[in-house]
């Protein structure tokens, strides 16, 4: 089998790396978390003094930002930060809030779908953000976009902070979740948009074993009709 490329893309909080690492388990594929790409520039910048307001200051210090995957102990997926593991430290409220703002610019996108597209180098990968299907990979194999009833993503999100000790509103929750949607679909720069060819999937009333299957019969079918 030649290699294959499954793009994942929607909203925030929609479970679109779940998803990815469930398929990428599933598969024997290769996952890699786009959007955590996105928060290790904004911590760097965070981290380097650049203000609320004045994220393009992040552009003469992407030249010293360096984003690995690898993996910790339990052979879970961490990301590095100029070899530092901040795979926790970018799920935080502080980059949640801030990183919408530095997706939107231009050479950070350039920066980073460059180091996207070489991952597909090296064989199958499943692939989650918000362009994949349309700018990153878009003549990606399968494409899914992913969604969710705005007041579901909210709940999920307060669930999964709270499990892990994060002093946080649903108000916060649901204002954040808010302002990275319209952030997001009216960016100037690869906003978030449905590719023509995508597979719609809600999965607001779906668990996480039911919206697996949907997916990998995709897959199957895509499999039965080429050489993938």
């Amino acid at each position: 089998m030649r290699k294959m490329i499954i793009a994942v893309d929607g909203y925030s909080s929609c479970g679109k790396s779940t998803l990815a690492k469930d398929l990428a388990q599933a598969l024997d594929f290769t996952y890699i978390d786009s959007g955590a790409m996105y928060r290790a520039v904004t911590l760097y910048g965070l981290r380097n003094g650049v203000t609320v307001g004045k994220e393009e200051d992040i552009i003469p210090l992407l030249d010293n930002i360096k984003i690995t995957f690898d993996k910790d102990a339990e052979g879970k997926q961490i990301i590095l930060l100029n070899g530092e593991d901040v795979s926790k430290e970018i799920r935080g409220m502080e980059v949640s809030r801030s990183v919408s703002y530095y997706a939107k610019i231009k050479e950070v996108r350039c920066f980073l779908v460059a180091q996207q597209r070489n991952y597909a180098k090296n064989g199958s990968i499943v692939m989650d953000g918000r362009d994949i299907g349309t700018v990153v990979f878009p003549d990606a194999e399968l494409k899914i976009f992913l969604t969710a009833n705005q007041s579901i993503r909210a709940q999920r999100r307060y669930d999964e902070m709270r499990a892990k000790g994060k002093d946080v509103s649903m108000e916060e929750i649901l204002e954040n979740l808010r302002e990275r949607d319209y952030i997001d679909e009216n960016r100037k720069e690869s906003p978030l948009r449905k590719a023509s060819d995508a597979v719609v999937l809600d999965n607001s009333q779906l668990n996480r074993q039911e919206q697996l299957d949907v997916v990998l019969q995709k897959v199957h079918e895509i499999r039965n009709t080429t050489n993938l």
